[in-house]
């Protein structure tokens, strides 16, 4: 009887029960990426009057800053190990730690222990973001799309998510361990997804090749670079100018970085890198202005639009997957272009006393993201997409840079409380205008790049074709074929060989009562040229 020849993965083919996965994969993502992002945020000032006299209050406030630039570096390295270690396993041990930094954050008593418990939740953070994508990265095409728009709800509300356990608090400890039931649950399903993940065939995780592994290891050098000039600015006291003109340099470096490489992944980490500069530190300033204590809202005035933009950002991101498929080129920067003018609105609107106008930047904002983000993603691989969020977790501490050096230049030389709260909101004004004004140049850049590659200034890698398994063979009409299973190419391959500038909350007045109102493709397996059929000679070929 003719058998026609597999062309599946072998990993595919084994996979039992994929919906499981996917479901289990679904709950994670919504589980764990906030848990992950909130970590970005330093809450300490918020509740400092809490803090022991013996301590030394900027001291502590500098190593809780420590979460972000260990998050930076982290990515990039996650995204190295993948070679080595299955995303379900990272995934548990990012989960773990994120667990185990919840559970020594009780016992805090010295600026050591805060500052090691920020490390470990960073870096369990940082696990956390690189292993989801690369988990839903082959699942089905609704899962990467969950992806990006919960990523983009979490970057948008992470400093609301951050904020809220601190309302009527008795102990500044909480910063340390905001949500320990959600980080429970988020690695209990962790537990259950490695255990589904082994039981129902092991589905191999796409990995960086040689040559992105490379690109992964450069990203590592300019977040530690900028990790180490924002705890410098933040000890050593530097000035607005120096603040700001460094965070340029930051941001321009990353520019560069994202240059290298084929048009494809360019336009991508463009992309990241926009995202990554603009939507947090923006939302984060926005959520400041609006608390109670400025006339604002408060969060419990701001959850209803928060809610509505993260809807709208993941019904984006899945009807940008779902039904405009190789659209990325004009989709992204329309994206880019949504977010400008949630940028802009922000310079109408806010501040405002009435929480639901605030869902228009919101809204803007996170769809805006959402669709360029699909939409860039769809154009690359794996690696080049974790080389894109290492760029993107690196731009969100020099966005916080730029956007602490206009708040320095704002607020320097205040006398009053009101002069506080206007320089405060001004300096929201100018960096909403400057943030636009970024995004703007960088949708320029890719355009101009993607345009030079075109003509032939870089061309594009050539994507090697997979030769059908019977290449050279008729098949007009169905034959006899001896399959031969191969083994996994896997298994054989082996590897090659300042306190303002790391994100924090300043309030301009009191925090009591502010929160009230008032993929690569894989070969088939081995198959052999046809011989003759024992029909047609008596012997076997």
């Amino acid at each position: 009887m003719a058998v026609p020849p597999s062309t599946r993965p072998p990993h595919q083919a084994r996979l039992r029960h994929p919906w499981l996965l996917d479901t289990l994969l679904g709950l994670l993502v919504v589980a764990s990426l906030p848990l992950a992002v909130v970590a970005i945020p330093n809450t300490l000032s918020v509740v400092a009057g809490l803090l022991p006299p013996g301590l030394d209050h900027a001291g502590l406030m500098r190593t809780h800053g420590l979460a972000l630039p260990a998050l930076m570096l982290a990515v990039p390295l996650a995204g190295v190990a993948l070679r080595r270690v299955p995303a379900a396993h990272l995934l548990v041990g990012g989960l773990a730690l994120v667990a185990l930094s919840d559970a020594a954050g009780g016992y805090a008593d010295t600026e050591l222990v805060v500052g090691t418990v920020r490390v470990l939740r960073g870096v369990g953070a940082g696990l956390v973001l690189t292993t989801t994508l690369a988990a839903v990265w082959d699942r089905v095409p609704v899962l990467r799309a969950l992806w990006v728009g919960v990523f983009g709800l979490s970057l948008l509300a992470a400093q609301a998510f951050a904020l809220w356990p601190l309302d009527e608090v008795s102990s500044w400890r909480v910063t340390l361990q905001p949500y320990p039931m959600v980080t429970g649950v988020a690695l209990g399903l962790a537990a259950v997804h490695l255990v589904a993940w082994m039981l129902l065939g092991r589905p191999e995780t796409p990995a960086p090749d040689p040559r992105e592994r490379g690109r992964l290891l450069l990203a590592a050098v300019p977040a530690a670079a900028i990790a180490v000039v924002a705890i410098s600015t933040a000890s050593e006291g530097w000035r607005a100018v120096p603040v700001i003109l460094l965070a340029v340099v930051a941001v321009l470096g990353l520019l560069a970085l994202a240059s290298i490489g084929v048009a494809r992944g360019r336009t991508m980490a463009y992309t990241m890198v926009a995202v990554g500069v603009v939507l947090l530190p923006s939302a984060a300033q926005v959520t400041l202005v609006e608390m109670g204590g400025l006339g604002g809202p408060g969060l419990r005035g701001l959850w209803v639009p928060y809610t509505v933009a993260g809807v709208l950002a993941v019904g984006a991101s899945v009807a940008v997957r779902l039904l405009t498929r190789g659209a990325g080129r004009w989709l992204a920067p329309l994206g880019l272009l949504a977010m400008v003018a949630g940028l802009c609105s922000v310079r109408l609107v806010v501040p405002s006393a009435d929480g639901m106008v605030l869902t228009v930047p919101f809204s803007l904002l996170a769809v805006g993201a959402a669709v360029a983000l699909t939409a860039a993603l769809q154009e690359v691989g794996a690696g080049a997409a974790v080389f894109g969020l290492s760029l993107g977790c690196t731009g969100v501490l020099a966005g916080f840079l730029l956007g602490t050096g206009v708040q320095m230049a704002m607020l320097d030389g205040v006398r009053s409380a009101q002069e506080l709260v206007d320089s405060f909101v001004e300096a929201l004004h100018w960096w909403a205008l400057i943030g636009g004004f970024l995004v703007v140049v960088i949708i320029v850049l890719a355009s101009v790049m993607a345009r030079r590659s075109g003509t032939g200034a870089e061309p594009e890698e050539p994507v090697p074709s997979v030769e059908p398994p019977c290449a050279g063979i008729p098949t007009a009409a169905p034959a006899d074929v001896l399959l031969v299973p191969a083994p996994d190419a896997a298994d054989d391959e082996e590897e090659e060989g300042p306190t303002g500038a790391i994100p924090r909350v300043v309030l301009p007045v009191a925090a009591r009562g502010a929160f009230d109102k008032g993929g690569a493709a894989s070969e088939g397996p081995a198959v052999p040229p046809q011989g003759h059929s024992p029909e047609d000679d008596g012997a076997s070929s």
